[in-house]
């Protein structure tokens, strides 16, 4: 038993060569973090100032909550996180349920060739950015473009304006996002679905069920821990409506609909160099996606049983 236990405190003992590797090989990671992250939240406090750069963090007067006060007062604001709600919730719902159809659909497939084919295709808009992205749409969705030109021939009277028209900004900017990312999320649920028993497919087939009934009785359920986890974690990201695409395509006339949190930031901050103003918002933001993630982890520990602690 002496013997057993030496063995064990042995492989258990921590090994100093192996973990100053370990920590130097996470050195140049861990600076970036603390120089680009943690250290610019001491920018913080702008927040609470009447900030003017002349004077920096310490010669700027103390305001406190002057600027919160002034934002809710705003009446832009609201509207701001109106659109923001609804084109990040509209995100992060179709993206789902587009990302499950397409596992179903590619799982239902049995020539390997087209299977993998399908799947780089669908995959590959998830690897550019939004500025090539952005530049293809502005002019396919342009009121001269490919888009209004097709639906001008099936017979419609007249061209839709989808970047500048209030009616369909939002609608654009979540089918876009659809399209770019949903392929990409498809490869967690085909994941899971390549980990369910082979034996619960031949048990139904058996007892005579189709290949429809087994994905809606087999796949279906079997998928749901993960959907439910995916969902939860999601919610951190109600607030996070894609900043690049929503910069790159809108345009002051779809401002009502189209201005979300992050670039009200850009141009009340930096176009406009109301500086205290814009970190106010970012805060605030900042403070509710924070309490979001916790909601989130409680919740996919409670339905879903992942724990990161």
């Amino acid at each position: 038993m002496k013997n057993r236990n030496k063995h064990i405190n042995r492989i258990l003992k921590p090994k100093p060569k192996e973990n100053s590797t370990l920590l130097l090989m996470m050195a140049p990671a861990t600076v970036f973090l603390i120089l680009f992250n943690y250290i610019p939240m001491g920018g913080i406090v702008i927040a609470f100032q009447d900030y003017i750069p002349s004077f920096g963090f310490f010669g700027s007067p103390w305001v406190g909550l002057k600027w919160f006060r002034y934002l809710a007062d705003m009446p832009d604001f609201f509207q701001v996180i109106v659109n923001t709600l609804i084109i990040a919730i509209g995100k992060i719902f179709l993206s789902t349920l587009f990302s499950i159809v397409f596992a179903l659909l590619l799982n239902e497939m049995r020539s390997k060739f087209f299977k993998k084919g399908i799947q780089t295709i669908v995959y590959l808009p998830h690897f550019f950015s939004w500025v090539i992205i952005g530049g293809i749409f502005v002019d396919l969705l342009s009121l001269n473009g490919l888009i209004n030109q097709f639906i001008l021939w099936i017979g419609f009277s007249k061209p839709v304006f989808f970047l500048g028209d209030n009616h369909y900004f939002r609608g654009t900017m979540i089918l876009l996002e659809v399209w770019k990312s949903f392929g990409w999320g498809a490869i967690i649920y085909l994941a899971s679905i390549t980990n369910i028993s082979p034996t619960l497919y031949e048990s139904a087939t058996i007892d005579g069920a189709n290949r429809f009934q087994q994905a809606l009785y087999i796949t279906i359920p079997s998928m749901l821990p993960i959907i439910i986890l995916m969902a939860t974690l999601s919610l951190g990201n109600v607030l996070n409506a894609g900043f690049e695409q929503i910069f790159i395509m809108y345009n002051p006339v779809v401002y009502s609909t189209g201005d979300i949190l992050d670039t009200f930031v850009y141009r009340i901050g930096l176009v406009n160099a109301q500086f205290s103003l814009s970190t106010a918002v970012g805060l605030a933001k900042s403070v509710v996606s924070f309490l979001l993630i916790g909601i989130s982890y409680k919740l996919a520990n409670k339905y879903a049983g992942y724990r990161i602690f």
